[in-house]
């Protein structure tokens, strides 16, 4: 009979084949969880890259531009009212980790019996916490790449909307790549302090009290 091997050797390759057999098995529930940080991460790669194209057309110095400019209610001449901008941002950005940490705790909780069979099994707290941990981030950086994708997407089509070619001729393209730099960080480090707290509540489970759970 083969040796099962110490858990202090479970490598982490193996701990992440464990955490995507956990997604794929709910599946539906990692869209959900997923969907609020695409929401999240969207609404501010939105933001900045209509902010980017904006500036880039003030900054042009076109009269036939900057009456376009004027009729879409953009303020020339000001470049200082963010602060209702900022604060939506932030509290898309909250919600977007309050998201991801309850639906992480809900899995915790309908998984309570799974984590003490694991215990049971000799499965120690580190190994639970990596799993759990690699499972909430990857359905978070999941959802932050296609969120980043979305709202360029819908910032570049609104862009075009409004203000035709003009923003083909005056597009700020760094602007672009620092934006969606800005967000893909953002959304990932959201996701994995997010993932932090369902982790560690997941490790400390105790395997005598998990396995008394009634299903």
């Amino acid at each position: 009979m083969e040796k099962i091997p110490e858990q202090k050797h479970v490598s982490w390759g193996v701990t992440f084949n464990v955490s995507w057999a956990g997604i794929r098995r709910r599946f539906f529930r990692s869209l959900v969880t997923m969907s609020g940080v695409v929401l999240a991460i969207a609404f501010l790669t939105y933001m900045q890259i209509m902010n980017k194209i904006v500036n880039a057309l003030i900054d042009a110095h076109d009269p036939v531009l900057d009456a376009i400019l004027q009729a879409a209610g953009v303020e020339i001449h000001e470049s200082g009212s963010n602060d209702s901008i900022l604060l939506l941002i932030i509290l898309s950005l909250l919600a977007c980790f309050v998201g991801i940490v309850n639906s992480m705790l809900m899995s915790v909780t309908e998984r309570i019996k799974e984590i003490g069979t694991l215990k049971c099994l000799g499965a120690l707290d580190g190994f639970i916490v990596r799993s759990y941990f690699i499972e909430s981030s990857v359905q978070g950086v999941a959802g932050t790449c296609l969120g980043c994708l979305l709202g360029m997407i819908v910032s570049i089509v609104v862009a075009f909307m409004s203000y035709k070619m003009h923003v083909a001729t005056h597009f700020p393209w760094l602007g672009l790549f620092e934006a969606l730099g800005i967000s893909l960080l953002t959304g990932t480090l959201l996701s994995i302090s997010a993932a932090i707290l369902p982790a560690y509540m997941a490790a400390k489970k105790q395997p005598v009290d998990a396995m008394r759970v009634e299903e």
